[in-house]
């Protein structure tokens, strides 16, 4: 199996490092490229970048960084800048979690994404936090263990999100739906060292819908939480009621 290894928090972050040093000691591959962002993108979504020109960095063999996003690394990366045609893409590990809303915003989830895009299986795994990475990498071997059974074609995405919290401490795999955040935060206003304001984004919203069978849910409980994703966003009920509105109007 040939995997490609991406992420948003850039090509040498702890993250990705744990899941490349567990993907060489799996024996399920029979070759792997890591190809990520040279610095850290993390909320950069499905961006790609189309006004300037991209580059990439050799650091090793079969690692490289790119002056771009997630997207654009996964895109060079399937699509002939590395003389590489892999079977699937593994994005991540996060540090910090893609739940919810988050799936939108998400550089992690993005890079999957563009692999689904591009035909292959894709898996985005996310720590909720920054310190248990051992615990994601040991879901991750669960997950490569029984791979071969599970029902992923080219339309699926997986998307993982580990409680961060020590492996005896994890209670096992929950198969959940996205759950929902409230707005988030109102940005944060502050001032240069010229006296010239700035502006940051604020902080994502709580929880806001964090039912049982939620990923917020199953997080909260010590589960790792595993979200099947899909890209359709056609709002299908709606169908009908648009229809009934534009009845009679000259085509």
């Amino acid at each position: 199996m040939k995997i490609l290894l991406s992420n948003d928090d850039g090509y040498d972050a702890p993250g990705i490092q744990a899941l490349w040093n567990c993907m060489q000691t799996l024996n399920v591959h029979s070759e792997l490229r890591l190809i990520a962002p040279d610095r850290n993108r993390s909320a950069a979504s499905n961006s790609l970048t189309l006004m300037e020109p991209l580059r990439i960095k050799s650091h090793g063999e079969s690692i490289y960084s790119v002056n771009g996003t997630p997207t654009d690394c996964v895109h060079l990366g399937i699509n002939g800048a590395l003389d590489f045609q892999p079977d699937m893409v593994l994005s991540g590990i996060n540090a910090g979690a893609n739940m919810g809303d988050d799936v939108l915003y998400s550089g992690t989830v993005a890079a999957a994404t563009e692999g689904r895009f591009l035909g292959k299986p894709s898996i985005a795994v996310s720590l909720c936090g920054e310190t248990h990475f051992e615990t994601a990498t040991h879901v991750i071997s669960h997950l490569f263990k029984a791979y071969q059974t599970l029902p992923l074609d080219r339309t699926t995405i997986l998307n993982i999100n580990v409680p961060d919290i020590p492996i005896e401490a994890l209670k096992g795999i929950r198969i959940t739906r996205l759950g929902k955040r409230h707005c988030s935060e109102r940005v944060v206003c502050t001032q240069d060292p010229r006296g010239k304001p700035i502006y940051w984004v604020g902080p994502a919203g709580e929880a806001e819908d964090a039912a049982e069978g939620t990923d917020f849910h199953a997080v909260e409980q010590g589960y790792a939480s595993i979200t099947p994703l899909k890209i359709d966003l056609t709002h299908y009920e709606m169908q009908a009621l648009l229809n009934g509105c534009f009845d009679g109007c000259v085509t």
